[in-house]
């Protein structure tokens, strides 16, 4: 997708830097203001950040938007690069954003409307605030959702990789070698502590091996996930307030991104409150540079249609999609996109996939041994690459079930939300249960398209056999199976690191050194018809 950036009358910019904002509390936020020159009382765009406000963030976002005639306030979240307090991530964005909005109203240059922009951390800041901020006009959010507690609890599981390297991240921002550094080394860092991990260390002990000291936030996590309704979830959940937004929102997501499902049931919170934002999906994961060019055009055309009254630079389309495998860009009135089917595809008896329905047979078996826990390749995760990666050496392990379709006689482009209806019994009552697709080219090569994974626990009651009916939500896609290529599903009873190891007691995450093996059953017969469902688009 080829996005310019508009061609307007550049303005000459003058930069106020560490301009004190007073929160409530007495507690003082630092924030640069990046002025347009010649232009009268802008509408501001307000950016939010716990990642500093200097260079890149200034450049990209302070220059670019003042540029192009908006006046911009780039503030640091409290706790970091200068603002005052302790940082309590995601605890304070509602309070102290909507403090900061007063602040600019009693200011001499505020111009009576803003904007908000940035892509995840920086995005939830604006769903903390927006239904609660009247003279907010519009939105650009990318990669990111109005609760992350999902995310981090991905299907009940917590996602220790993602979870451990953000904090490690944070915690190393304003160290001796600055943010690019820290950004850098916290992947290694988080990697080191997740092998160590293997070897018997704690989850909530992790920390100390990634980031040498503790990190309360991720022990947070760690502490208050039983509860999403619990007091400390529900001053971070802004999902239910998503349909009162009133400011016209523009969504940008990525395939392979960590918040893709929750982004898109933002989405679709705000259409079924009558409102049109607009989406735009992609071949991204979470820290795609290429991301940030697309979603700066994109948020420049919708300010400008916005709050100087310029649709000029927007399309007509709510909804466009990058639809991998076909390599092409495609235009949609909606999500999830008109003219789909839904179809089960039913695991079959010796590793077959098809829409039959299946034969009488025993369940196929494997054992999940979370001293040795079943690994995960490619998939989406915080900081790193996350494209699609080979996955015919996890497909040979003896705890991986796999099951492949015939040749496809066509392309078969596959669009929108993606389900596993699952039979499955269990030795112990807690138990992981990962379901992912993957794209088997002609030559072999199994591509990882979308996984998902729901985690057990004795609330789903078995019947007398002892057999679970579970439903598994894997990531949405947009993909092609190009004619000649196989489906493959995987079921498997973990994915390590993406998700910590179950240790099969159901014990917390916190200290603890049992570990108990589960043997899983998947059933495939008549009366038990495990299956995937998949969403079929047919194309006018």
């Amino acid at each position: 997708m080829a996005l310019q950036l508009p061609r307007h009358r550049a303005h000459r910019v003058l930069v106020h830097r560490d301009v004190p904002v007073p929160m409530p509390d007495g507690v003082t936020l630092l924030a640069d203001r990046y002025v347009p020159v010649g232009a009268d009382r802008p509408p501001t765009v307000l950016i939010r950040s716990p990642y500093g406000r200097a260079g890149v963030v200034g450049w990209m976002y302070g220059r670019m938007f003042a540029r192009h005639g908006f006046h911009v306030v780039i503030q640091s979240c409290r706790g970091g690069f200068g603002s005052g307090g302790l940082l309590d991530p995601l605890g304070d964005e509602r309070e102290d954003g909507l403090a900061t909005v007063m602040w600019m109203r009693a200011q001499s240059w505020y111009g009576g409307s803003f904007a908000m922009h940035g892509p995840s951390y920086l995005g939830y800041a604006q769903w903390a605030i927006a239904a609660e901020a009247p003279d907010l006009r519009a939105m650009a959010t990318q990669v990111t959702a109005s609760c992350f507690r999902d995310a981090a609890y991905v299907g009940g599981s917590f996602a220790l990789e993602s979870t451990l390297v953000w904090t490690t991240l944070t915690a190393g921002m304003e160290g001796r070698l600055g943010g690019a550094a820290a950004t850098f080394l916290a992947p290694r860092r988080t990697r080191r502590a997740v092998r160590s991990g293997l070897s018997g260390r704690p989850v909530s002990e992790l920390d100390l091996v990634s980031a040498g000291r503790p990190l309360p936030f991720f022990r947070d996590l760690i502490a208050h996930h039983a509860d999403p309704s619990s007091a400390y979830w529900r001053k971070r959940d802004f999902s239910a307030s998503v349909g009162e937004v009133t400011a016209e929102v523009t969504m940008t997501g990525g395939w392979y991104d960590v918040f893709l499902p929750w982004q898109l049931k933002d989405y679709k919170a705000m259409r079924a409150a009558g409102r049109q934002p607009h989406l735009t999906i992609g071949p991204w994961y979470h820290a795609d540079l290429r991301l940030g060019r697309v979603a700066s055009a994109d948020a420049l055309a919708w300010f400008r249609a916005h709050l100087l009254g310029d649709p000029s630079g927007l399309r007509t389309s709510p909804v466009r999609l990058y639809v991998t495998g076909a390599d092409e860009w495609r235009d949609y009135p909606d999500w999830p996109v008109p003219g789909t089917r839904t179809e089960r595809w039913h695991l079959q008896p010796g590793g077959a996939l098809s829409m039959d329905n299946p034969a009488p047979s025993g369940p196929d078996q494997f054992r999940y041994d979370p001293r040795h826990p079943t690994p995960v390749l490619g998939g989406p995760v915080l900081i790193g690459n996350s494209t699609p990666r080979d996955n015919r050496r996890l497909e040979s392990r003896r705890d991986v079930l796999v099951y492949t379709s015939p040749v496809l006689a066509a392309d078969t482009d596959l669009i929108g939300e993606v389900s596993a209806d699952l039979y499955i019994r269990t030795s112990t009552e807690h138990a992981d249960v990962v379901v992912r697709v993957c794209d088997v080219h002609p030559n072999g090569t199994s591509m990882n398209v979308c996984e998902g994974v729901r985690r057990l626990t004795p609330a789903e009651l078995p019947d007398p056999d002892g057999v679970r009916r579970i439903r598994v939500d894997l990531w949405p896609i947009a993909h092609r199976f190009r004619r000649g290529h196989r489906i493959r599903v995987h079921v498997a009873g973990g994915a390590y690191p993406r998700i910590s190891r179950n240790p099969g007691t159901g014990d917390p995450l916190g200290p603890g050194a049992a570990l108990v093996c589960c043997d899983h059953e998947v059933l495939h017969d008549p009366a038990r018809p495990s299956a995937i469902l998949l969403p079929r688009a047919v194309r006018s």
